[in-house]
């Protein structure tokens, strides 16, 4: 199939039925539904040629915001907000020419790697078993789709906003992964903690100006209550989660397509964003301690559509990719839509001895923030009930899927 002629097809308006959701006395539901008629338009240059890959998956840039449009809040970017997180879109946009952001993002990742080589007692001392290491460092905790250890990537996450979100004890004891203090390696790499800190505020000062526009765009035009919108929730939350991901090399990556996409899956399995809106840095990829290109076009970011088909995703480097979690789906009743995804390893010869750094800022609501779930919902693979429930309470029920209790 030509580029040129990939239209999408999977992305009509059937593909996505829209659930209905709501936050308990947060956000009503929209009084206007979506508009009936949308295409997403792809830009020509965001398609490449079959030939080019190793399978028969199309790659798509995402839907682009420039920051100067997104700081104008009076500005109309409900269409490209629709093309970016609408229900026919692949749940993703990215936001170009922020101040700083190449720099503080070149910083950051370029830490990655040290921090992985640290000697195993120095890293073990950054871990925070009570968090089912959600705080701190974490390699081999997290589970695979297979229910196998996930031994290919470590993590480092901190709240890059609050250092201490709470000093009620009870409260870090029911949610230890939102509510414990960061834990920093102040006498290895001081850089780090100043370095995860400018990168993840800066990110959520971005997102903020998005959730805004979110807002405008799920409203329909009509004014929210101004504590209701996702951008007052996002404002007032202390649960924020900055993630640096640095990616071992991965030998052993060299099986083929199965048919299923199950390899693409390589170097993150396929998950569903729970919280509010993700931030994302384009990675870096290194070589013995120098800066490379992906050695292989068909590894990167991976989007699976509702219908079932797998779209690669790409974006520019110094640009900020954003997309969007359930819980924003939920508030918005669905027209601000989650879709799963992971991220595939490079294979072949050219692979060997690359490592990838990159960082991701969870943005999501406080932990006792109410989501109200109208009827039975299948999140997760587990059933959440009719009623209330609280974000921490939501958290720990997707925590328990991908991590051992007793970990």
């Amino acid at each position: 199939m030509h580029a040129l002629e990939f239209q999408m097809t999977c992305l009509n308006r059937s593909a996505f039925p829209r659930r209905r959701y709501a936050i308990a006395a947060v956000l009503p539901l929209p009084h206007t539904p979506v508009p009936a008629k949308f295409s997403f338009r792809p830009r020509c240059s965001a398609i490449r040629s079959v030939a080019e890959m190793s399978s028969q998956t199309p790659t798509v840039s995402t839907a682009t915001i420039s920051y100067d449009e997104l700081k104008d809040l009076s500005a109309d970017l409900s269409e490209k907000i629709e093309l970016g997180f609408g229900p026919n879109s692949l749940g993703i946009l990215s936001v170009s020419d922020v101040p700083g952001y190449p720099l503080l993002r070149r910083n950051l990742l370029r830490i990655a790697p040290r921090l992985a080589s640290l000697p195993e007692d120095v890293k073990r001392q950054l871990e925070d078993p009570s968090t089912r290491y959600n705080i701190g460092w974490s390699h081999g905790k997290e589970k695979l789709e297979s229910g196998k250890p996930d031994m290919l990537k470590g993590s480092f996450y901190a709240n890059p906003i609050v250092d201490v979100p709470t000093n009620e004890q009870s409260l870090v004891k029911r949610y230890p992964s939102y509510c414990g203090p960061n834990i920093w390696p102040h006498d290895v790499l001081p850089e780090l903690e100043l370095d995860f800190k400018a990168l993840g505020k800066l990110i959520l000062d971005v997102g903020l100006l998005l959730a805004h526009h979110c807002d405008r765009y799920a409203s329909n035009g009509f004014k929210m209550h101004e504590n209701g919108s996702l951008q007052q929730i996002l404002l007032r939350s202390r649960c924020h989660k900055g993630r640096l991901l640095y990616y071992f090399p991965a030998h052993q990556c060299t099986s083929v397509e199965d048919g299923d996409g199950g390899s693409m899956s390589s170097w993150c399995g396929w998950h569903t964003d729970h919280g509010s809106l993700t931030g994302l840095t384009c990675a870096i990829f290194t070589r013995d301690a120098v800066e490379i290109p992906c050695p292989d076009s068909t590894a990167g970011l991976y989007v699976k559509t509702r219908s079932g088909q797998i779209v690669k995703v790409v974006y520019g480097e110094d640009e900020i990719a954003y997309q969007i979690g359930e819980t924003t789906e939920i508030l918005s009743g669905g027209q601000l839509c989650a879709t799963p995804h992971c991220v595939r390893a490079p294979k072949g010869e050219g692979a060997s001895g690359v490592e990838r750094s990159t960082f991701a800022l969870f943005m999501q609501p406080n932990w006792d923030e109410k989501l109200n779930f109208p009827e039975l919902v299948n999140i997760h693979e587990f059933i959440m009930p009719m009623g209330s429930i609280s974000f921490g309470d939501y958290t720990e029920k997707v925590l328990d899927k991908y991590y051992d209790v007793n970990a």
